[in-house]
């Protein structure tokens, strides 16, 4: 991103100086020194966090402003502090961190699962036998869910629900636990 006089100026288009001058679109390519001399400054933007974990904003300046958000559940309120409740007079309740990733688990364990529930549907149908790399492959599925639902509920702050995601350092090594999930064999 690139500024000038307080405006943000896009590389790609043109745009007009405090002289009224109308800079061509391919003023990027100026040199550090031609940009200066035109009073074009360069803001480097942060890189935004991962807003399943944080509320954030960016500023003019490119600066990352950012709130974690909270991990467990949470009663929702109106703007007295009274307890919102739904139409049907239930509690509303926000939704936290672990609350939101574990619903993201068991639904991807669903959508994985359900790839072979032919084979669950015809075994109840017909009695053919379910193929033992299906049946594997499901149990792994069902125990990489559970395993992934105690790493999050074990997380104690926001640190530790990022460590969860799976990371590939450069030299191939991964860490993290979370969407990890087992490959059926054929």
């Amino acid at each position: 991103m690139f500024k000038y006089s307080g405006r943000t100026i896009r590389p790609g288009r043109s745009w007009t100086d405090d002289n009224g001058i109308t800079h061509p679109s391919n003023w990027h390519i100026w040199s550090a020194d031609d940009k200066a001399a035109a009073g074009v400054t360069e803001i480097v933007e942060e890189t935004p966090p991962d807003s399943r974990l944080y509320t954030w904003s960016m500023g003019a300046d490119g600066k990352i402003s950012k709130t974690a958000k909270n991990l467990a559940d949470e009663d929702a309120k109106d703007s007295s502090g009274n307890l919102l409740k739904d139409e049907k007079g239930n509690q509303v309740i926000i939704f936290g961190v672990k609350t939101t990733l574990k619903n993201e688990v068991k639904s991807q364990q669903g959508s994985l699962l359900a790839q072979t529930d032919w084979a669950i549907i015809r075994k109840a149908d017909k009695g053919t036998a379910i193929p033992s790399n299906i049946q594997t492959w499901r149990d792994a599925i069902r125990t990489k869910a559970t395993a992934m639902e105690s790493a999050i509920d074990g997380a104690a702050d926001t640190a530790a629900i990022t460590a969860l995601f799976i990371i590939i350092d450069s030299d191939g090594n991964k860490t993290g636990i979370l969407y990890d999930w087992p490959t059926l064999d054929e």
